[in-house]
């Protein structure tokens, strides 16, 4: 037989978000009153709060009431039954069964057991967030470091979490910055859906392939994330299920895509003029946790820096725990930014020197990046020959499947065997280049050069391959003649400036304050600049297509 605790223990809600009670009870009418909405963050309840959320669980011991609310008891009290003087242990398991179907709890290697909102599990249970499952976070990287076997999904749901993280630490250290439940939610779905429209093997869909087979447009994976993270919402109806948890979406969604893609323009530009339509000027700071655009300190690389550093065996010195001690919101120049303490400045180099030494020794890797460009190859050979059934049952190619999104989450790393386990004869030049990689005979590097400027533009490096080509000694004879199509020429430049700025320093770019004496006001600090730390550099690599190498060729690279 039951026990009556056992009995009166409320079911789980539903996965479409209703609640489970027929809607003609008395407590479906206080789960739907707006009187008696409740944040699904526990911890944030008051006593009122908690008192409500007693009564929907079936509590209705009034000693136990009164006293919850007699004694102040905050929502952070819940986990600890016997604190709030409940001692049997039915009641005590039909309590913490309460809690946990407000909050679902993910262990993540990285973060550890984090916590999410109901909507943003709502978010996470579809197509086409499930699709970053099946998307590299480090493209080819993984076929030079085994351990760099880490997705896209894995990366949105830290981002996610540290977003919450910030902008929760901010609320409750400067409460007079008004920060909502509402600006909390959108910030968190922000950093959660910010890589949405990331293609197979990561950058190197829209950091190569895109810019080869479609020169004529200018697309980004933020432009597909706004696009896929619409289609998300609409494709699975999750503006009543906004609306349910307390989001308005006429301002909520466009202040989430706002999040990820940034204004029209750069606001360093004009900062007196505020471009933003999702949030007013008063709330400048919200733009600044997951993709900032002012000076690049924002909780997604907070989270690479962790999750790539774990997989790929490289130490992170950059500590986002403590920066999160002392973030603050300040006043600078007539806008409200993220500060961090003058004495953190050791902490920020330690962020842009991880940065600096992930570029140099994984993002950058010569073999990571001629595998990316052997993929790029294959892609761009089978092209015409591959269709994806999108929406109204059109067809689409790899290239053209970002005009559709229906089509595009069916775009992941996957089509890499697709293409390699192909039976047709149109594939066969792509399938080649793939077995090529399978079996490590990669194109061979030619050799490389560091310019002594800092900033080159690609028309300036275009005539290389065919400079190159034209160098061969008279006296050196080659298998087969020599084009400049065969030729690969790669720039990489390390930057760790906002665009359009000349370099990188902590004024006005990077703000901090201190701590006045007694009145404990953050006061806007200007510190010395990074620029000897965090020169930007640059160096241009050569590979060709080909089996055998060409040994002149360096020689001839340096002269070019």
């Amino acid at each position: 037989m039951q026990s009556a605790d056992s009995q009166n223990t409320p079911k789980r809600p539903r996965r479409d978000g209703s609640p489970r009670t027929p809607p003609d009870s008395p407590l479906a009418d206080a789960e739907t009153s707006p009187s008696h909405d409740l944040d699904p963050d526990y911890r944030t309840w008051g006593p009122e709060q908690v008192w409500s959320f007693l009564r929907r669980c079936g509590f209705s011991d009034s000693e136990l009431l009164k006293r919850c609310r007699e004694k102040r008891m905050s929502g952070s009290l819940l986990p600890f039954p016997e604190d709030l003087g409940i001692s049997s242990h039915g009641k005590k398991m039909k309590l913490l069964n309460c809690i946990q179907d407000t909050m679902k709890v993910i262990n993540d290697p990285i973060h550890g057991h984090i916590e999410f909102h109901p909507l943003l599990m709502r978010i996470i249970d579809t197509p086409q967030f499930q699709r970053l499952r099946y998307i590299k976070q480090l493209g080819g990287g993984y076929y030079v470091f085994p351990g760099a076997s880490h997705n896209r999904f894995e990366h949105s749901l830290g981002v996610g979490y540290l977003a919450g993280r910030l902008v929760r630490e901010l609320s409750e250290k400067q409460p007079e910055l008004q920060i909502s439940e509402r600006d909390i939610l959108c910030v968190q779905i922000a950093g959660l859906c910010h890589d949405l429209g990331h293609g197979p093997f990561s950058h190197m869909f829209d950091g190569r392939f895109i810019p080869l087979a479609r020169p004529e447009i200018k697309w980004t994976h933020e432009q597909g994330s706004v696009m896929m993270f619409e289609h998300l919402i609409n494709s699975n109806g999750l503006q009543d299920v906004m609306k349910y948890y307390g989001l308005i979406p006429e301002e909520d969604i466009l202040f989430i895509k706002e999040q990820i893609t940034g204004p029209p323009e750069s606001p360093i530009k004009d900062a007196s003029k505020w471009l933003y339509k999702g949030r007013p000027k008063e709330k400048s700071f919200l733009y600044e946790i997951v993709a900032n655009k002012r000076n690049g300190i924002d909780v997604d690389k907070w989270d690479y820096f962790a999750r790539d550093c774990h997989h790929l065996g490289i130490q992170n010195s950059f500590d986002y725990k403590r920066f999160l001690k002392f973030a603050r919101v300040c006043e600078v120049d007539n806008m409200k930014h993220i500060c961090t303490r003058e004495k953190e400045v050791g902490n920020l180099y330690d962020m842009f020197h991880t940065r600096n030494c992930l570029h140099r020794r994984a993002y950058q890797h010569k073999v990571g990046n001629i595998i990316d460009t052997m993929i790029t190859d294959a892609f761009l050979k089978a092209d015409d020959h591959i269709e994806i059934t999108g929406s109204a049952g059109r067809k689409y190619h790899i290239s053209t499947a970002i005009d559709d999104m229906e089509a595009f989450t069916k775009l992941t790393d996957n089509i890499f065997l697709e293409i390699l386990y192909s039976t047709d004869p149109n594939l066969n030049d792509a399938r080649m280049i793939l077995k090529k990689i399978e079996s490590r005979n990669l194109y061979k590097f030619v050799g490389e050069t560091q310019p002594m400027i800092q900033r080159i533009k690609k028309e300036n490096y275009e005539h290389l391959p065919n400079e190159v080509a034209s160098a061969k000694p008279s006296d050196v004879e080659l298998e087969a003649e020599l084009k400049a199509e065969d030729l690969i020429v790669d720039l990489f430049q390390e930057k760790h400036i906002p665009q359009g700025q000349e370099i990188l320093v902590i004024s006005p770019f990077v703000p901090y304050y201190h701590l006045q004496t007694p009145c404990k006001i953050p006061v806007p600090l200007r510190l010395p600049s990074l620029n000897q730390l965090l020169s930007s550099w640059l160096k241009i690599l050569v590979w060709y297509r080909a089996l055998h190498s060409l040994q002149f060729l360096p020689s001839s690279l340096e002269a070019s």
